[in-house]
């Protein structure tokens, strides 16, 4: 089995703080390979190296996930903001190198739309290229300093609800084949592919070897196999496009369906989830294994 499955820290608590350092141990005694952590904030308090020693000892890998924001955006018009953005993602790259991680994934460009409490706004066809072109020549500033450090970032498409800068496979594709650096590549969330690409397989091969990090989310961000995901093409796809990558599960609780609760906020957990994470994270091991061996 080739890729990696890992866990997104948030599944167990947020922020990540040095006192959260147990759960570093808690995803490995789960059976996961690897942590997606949020960038450390400095007021995270964490201790990169006791963070590297725990990760060593239990054999667990780290992947990264980008906390870009309006004041750390590449695509604003304000060159303030750009500029915040492409410090951020400097530091990102400096991160990782300080927690032994590779990839460094999300919505690099820092922009937030509804969940962030941003509405759309109607911008002109004018407006909206040079939003294009100011992701494209903030990214290729940045992706060639992750390049020289080892590191790549990872491109990563949301849906209309939650970006309007890049939502679909293509225009990220796009993006990356515009940059031309090793120290870019493509993020793919099954999530967000759901609403956004008329085939999830077909976009996954047409990524093709772009493809450096992989979300394995269900269609209403539950458990995997609590939703109507087909993880036997889609894993297929990825034995097709040849990916080798990390792999990791972002499970959002949605077991409570009140009426008025606020499913695009993190919530912490209220049960023992662990009989769930391994159920979703054998699936998805399943699916893979399946689909390398009839590849």
């Amino acid at each position: 089995m080739r890729n990696p499955v890992g866990i997104i820290s948030m599944q167990f608590i947020r922020p990540f703080t040095a006192d959260s350092l147990p759960f570093l141990r808690k995803a490995r005694a789960l059976g996961f390979d690897f942590v997606e952590l949020l960038v450390p904030e400095p007021e995270d308090g964490l201790d990169p190296a006791e963070v590297r020693r725990i990760c060593n000892g239990e054999g667990l890998d780290l992947v990264l996930a980008a906390r870009v924001n309006l004041r750390r955006s590449i695509a604003s018009e304000e060159a303030a903001a750009r500029d915040g953005g492409r410090d951020y993602l400097t530091y990102c790259v400096e991160a990782a190198e300080a927690l032994g991680a590779r990839v460094i994934g999300g919505p690099l460009y820092g922009e937030p739309l509804v969940f962030a409490g941003r509405p759309p706004f109607p911008w002109t066809a004018e407006q909206i290229a040079a939003r294009a072109k100011r992701t494209i020549d903030g990214l290729a500033e940045v992706a060639p300093i992750a390049a020289a450090a080892g590191k790549v970032f990872a491109l990563e498409p949301l849906n209309r609800f939650e970006t309007d800068i890049v939502n679909t496979t293509s225009q990220a594709i796009e993006i990356v084949d515009a940059v031309k650096s090793p120290g870019l590549g493509v993020m793919l969330d099954t999530f967000h592919m759901n609403m956004e690409e008329r085939s999830i397989p077909d976009a996954i091969r047409a990524a093709g070897d772009r493809l450096v990090h992989f979300q394995a989310n269900e269609n209403h961000r539950g458990f995997p196999g609590t939703g109507n995901m087909d993880w036997t093409a889609i894993m297929r796809a990825l034995a097709d496009a040849g990916y080798a990558g990390p792999v990791s599960l972002e499970p959002f609780r949605r077991e409570d369906d009140r009426v008025a609760l606020p499913i695009a906020h993190w919530r912490a957990p209220h049960e023992d989830e662990d009989d769930k994470l391994r159920a979703g994270l054998g699936l998805i091991r399943a699916a893979l294994t399946l689909a390398e061996v009839n590849h």
